[in-house]
This record gives structure tokens, C-alpha cells and sequence, in this order.
């Protein structure tokens, strides 16, 4: 799997100069500098997911399923409506971060955009009481049954409602509803994180005391790095990070966790 967090990509790329400077006749004091600086890098992520509570069972399995997948023949094919990639994944450590989200606010009313083979959604689940419900929003109907064949292997399974629509419909009818969530979620495409998040605090979708979580706002570094080194989706992220730092209804923290993830309140 490539890496796609910003240290991931440190790491690689400083193990790729450390291939390069053994090969050529270079300082030994800065060979052991940069050998040392790529441990470093190398070495926080594994170590972080040692030291982070192991998945259940059901998740574990669905993380095994989903890496096994050929998902670039089901796209050739016309089975997704995009290519889809195992890297998409929230995966352990993030898992653990939003189930402990949940636990400190108590959340009983969880709302999920963008949810791809249902990692995330299944996590936050397994954090809920038994009342509890996560309402998950995917546009691919092929990866919502594939979540769905995952949802079905675990107990907690029950507590997840997928809502197979594009995101901003399925926020507008939740809305029209009157419904509120005291979590949520956004890990969708990049380009309508600013819709998405306009119309939670516009239409009253997030309960007083509520908590937004937005993934990849970090986006492989790119939100930070000169304009000509970013991509399309890099661009979304760095426009809506400023929109969500110049909005004066919010309070929020950008916390660098796998590739960045945004927590936000209403003040």
C-alpha cells in the first residue's frame, strides 16, 4: 500500500535519500544524521499502532476482506462509480480515536459521510450503546453491499442505517426531518467537504454540544505545502481548512493524526 499521511510520505521519501547516499561517497557524520532522521520517521506510525488498542474481530475481518479486493477491476468493469483504493480506509488508530470521541461525549446519534467498505462506520458503532445509530451516507452502491456484508458478520451491525444517495440529498431530507446528530463524520470527497459542512451548521444537523470530525485535512501534506505542489484535492482541503479557521460560529483543532483530522464544535 502506498503511503498517503504526511509521514508516511516523509518516511518514504527520506528512506529513498538514504538509499541514495549510500551509494555515492558522502560524509559518514551526515549518513548517521540522515540514517537517524529516517528511523525516526520510519519507526512513529508502527510504534502508535503497537501501542493502540487492537481491532475487534468483525473490524479486522473487514479490513482483510477490503485489502483483498480487486477494486480496480471492479471499476474497469462499471461495477463502482469510481476507482476506489484500500488506502481510503480510516484504519486502527483512527478507529480508536473516533470510539473514544464517542465514549467522552456520550453520543447516542451518529451521522457519516462518506463511508466506502464501512471501517469507520462499524468503529463508531461498536462505541455506541445498544440504542445508539449510525447513519452512513455512500454514493457506490457496489462498496455499500460490500459494507453491508461486513455490517451483517457483526453484532453491532444492527445499530447502522446506509444511506445509498449522494451526500448533500441525503443531509437535505435528514435535515427536512429535523433530525440531529451528536457526532459527525466527514471523510467524502474533498470537493464538497465545504457544501457538506455549510449545510450541517445552515439546516441545525449537529445537536447542541455536538462534535464534527473531518478526515484528511491534512491531504498527504499538500494543505500546507506552495500552491504549485498541490493537486485538486489538496486545493479543496487548504479552501475549506481557511473556511473553517475564518468562521466565527465554530471552535476548532486540527489534529495531525494519519492525514489530519479536524475537530469541530459550534461555539
Amino acid at each position: 500500500m502506498r503511503p498517503i499521511t504526511p509521514l508516511g510520505i516523509l518516511a518514504e521519501k527520506l528512506d529513498r535519500l538514504l538509499s541514495l547516499a549510500q551509494d555515492i561517497n558522502i560524509d559518514r557524520s551526515f549518513l548517521t544524521e540522515l540514517e537517524s532522521a529516517t528511523a525516526l520517521a520510519k519507526g512513529l506510525e508502527p510504534y502508535v499502532e503497537s501501542c493502540t488498542t487492537a481491532d475487534s474481530e468483525p473490524l479486522q475481518e473487514l479490513v482483510n476482506r477490503t485489502r483483498s479486493e480487486d477494486w480496480q477491476a471492479h471499476f474497469s468493469q462499471g461495477e463502482t462509480t469510481k476507482p476506489l483504493i484500500p488506502e481510503m480506509l480510516s484504519g486502527q488508530v483512527e478507529g480508536q480515536f473516533l470510539k473514544m470521541l464517542l465514549y467522552a461525549l456520550k453520543a447516542k446519534r451518529v451521522l457519516e459521510i462518506g463511508m466506502f467498505t464501512g471501517y469507520s462506520a462499524l468503529a463508531m458503532a461498536e462505541a455506541l450503546p445498544e440504542d445508539g445509530v449510525v447513519i452512513t451516507c455512500e454514493i457506490d452502491p457496489f462498496a455499500a453491499q460490500f459494507a453491508q456484508s461486513s455490517f451483517s458478520r457483526s453484532m453491532h451491525g444492527k445499530k447502522i442505517d446506509v444511506r445509498v444517495a449522494p451526500a448533500l440529498q441525503t443531509l437535505e431530507q435528514l435535515a427536512a426531518e429535523k433530525q440531529t446528530f451528536d457526532f459527525i463524520f466527514i471523510d467524502a470527497d474533498k470537493g464538497g467537504y465545504k457544501d457538506y459542512y455549510s449545510l450541517i451548521l445552515d439546516r441545525g444537523l449537529l445537536a447542541p454540544g455536538g462534535m464534527i470530525a473531518v478526515d484528511n485535512s491534512l491531504y498527504e501534506g499538500q494543505a500546507y505545502l506552495p500552491e504549485e505542489q498541490r493537486g485538486e484535492n489538496g486545493r479543496a482541503i487548504a479552501a475549506f481548512n481557511q473556511m473553517v479557521k475564518e468562521d466565527d460560529r465554530v471552535v476548532q483543532v486540527l489534529v495531525p493524526l494519519r492525514d489530519g483530522v479536524t475537530l469541530i464544535r459550534r461555539v
